[in-house]
């Protein structure tokens, strides 16, 4: 591949352009400077913010500057979306957002060296400017009649609750902050979501109408599922790249358990692999899919991106442990509460029978049950077999104090928390 865009096209990573040609030339005759912008409408980045750093660290690496924008003051406005108007969050929770994501966003990009990323906030240049001479200077340039034809304007329009000034006014807001990029850093590059068009050419437009010069817009596609939901929901929650907010246990069960079908495509937007290794990751999934290898695969490498090699190395051993493999000792305590905060479970207290534990935890439906299974070699404390019936719960079985794990079988597995 001679040319970044190349392999960002091979990776699913480019849904639309302003100008292919011309993006294509500019990026592969030298070092083109590009900037995406995160708005903090949340304490963290989620899912779909991390496609964009993916594009910008693979920009990165081929050599180009990249600029993260935090969004101080496009945070306090909110991005209209065509359902309906964002409860705008205070200064205060906006800054606090700022600082959070600014810091999660570091370990996606390098910061030092001889081509360092630079972060940027656009409350730096928007909130010294007053209201008349935002107007005059930038409200000129824009035109009502494109402005209403956008996507989530358009529908906004249509319905019963209309759109606010505020919101509406966000397109001029991000048109700014590329034009001063522009001017500031000679930035001639925006990326974001293919759902973003809109309000990334308004910086197109306003560049041009002040400057005369063109710049370009890069999208990513909208990645949704084999039945076409979109991707990083569970249940209706946000899958964040806060551990705080998603620990790294459920991120790496999210990946772990995506469709066959779908493991080459974000094995190429996700990892780093290679051809000719996601094309055997393809034929795993197609001819040997119980092996789940190329799941296993796409999980370490997108858990290593967003946690760490160490986060990856515990919730490996924690899926190991679940499976009765392993010792659930090695856990850390926090791997320990989240890989055992969806099973079955009750309090126990030190000292109740392994034969009680099992009824209230509904391992056996009886203490009779209870007593069989584990004449029968069943039953397992912490995956270390229960060789007497009347053997009990000891204080070192509740690991870090926390919970025993109580296993029927193979498959069945409790978790007996410690009752305070």
């Amino acid at each position: 591949m001679t040319n970044i865009l190349d392999e960002l096209q091979w990776r699913g990573l480019v849904a639309q352009t302003t100008d292919e040609t011309a993006l294509r030339t500019a990026l592969g005759a030298g070092q083109v400077t590009v900037y995406c912008g995160f708005d903090p409408t949340a304490p963290s980045l989620h899912f779909g913010n991390l496609v964009q750093l993916v594009v910008l660290r693979h920009l990165q690496r081929a050599g180009h500057r990249v600029i993260c924008l935090v969004g101080g003051s496009t945070g306090l406005i909110g991005d209209p979306k065509a359902s309906a108007e964002r409860v705008l969050k205070t200064k205060d929770e906006a800054a606090a957002n700022v600082a959070r994501i600014q810091e999660l966003v570091q370990p996606f990009l390098e910061f030092d060296g001889p081509n360092p990323a630079i972060m940027v906030n656009n409350l730096d240049w928007t909130a010294p400017m007053s209201a008349l001479d935002f107007l005059r200077d930038i409200g000129q340039h824009f035109r009502v009649n494109q402005m209403i034809r956008k996507d989530a304007i358009a529908a906004r329009l249509e319905s019963q609750d209309g759109i606010s000034y505020t919101e509406f006014s966000y397109q001029l807001l991000q048109g700014l902050d590329y034009l001063h990029l522009f001017r500031e850093y000679g930035c001639t590059l925006q990326t974001g979501g293919q759902d973003q068009w809109g309000n990334l050419t308004a910086g197109v437009d306003l560049i041009h109408r002040v400057e005369g010069e063109s710049v370009q817009v890069l999208t990513t596609p909208l990645l949704t599922d084999e039945d076409g939901n979109k991707y990083g929901k569970s249940e209706g929650n946000a899958i964040w790249l806060s551990a705080d907010m998603t620990s790294p246990y459920a991120f790496y069960q999210y990946w772990i358990n995506v469709a066959d079908s779908e493991t080459g495509k974000l094995l190429r937007v996700f990892s780093d692999r290679g051809a000719e290794q996601v094309e055997a990751l393809e034929e795993s999934a197609r001819e040997r899919p119980h092996l789940r290898e190329a799941q296993r695969a796409l999980a370490a490498d997108v858990t290593t991106l967003v946690h760490g090699p160490a986060a990856t190395e515990q919730v490996q051993t924690a899926s190991q442990v679940l499976f009765g493999k392993g010792d659930p000792a090695a856990l850390e305590p926090s791997t320990l509460r989240d890989a055992t905060a969806e099973l079955p479970g009750a309090a126990v207290a030190v000292g109740t029978p392994v034969v009680d534990a099992m009824v209230a935890t509904g391992l056996a439906d009886s203490k009779g049950a209870a007593r069989r299974l584990i004449g029968e070699g069943g039953v397992s404390v912490n995956n270390a077999k229960v060789e007497e019936v009347e053997q009990r719960l000891g204080d070192p079985d509740f690991l870090h104090g926390q919970v025993a794990l109580l296993r029927r079988g193979r498959k069945s597995l409790a978790a007996a928390r410690k009752a305070s």
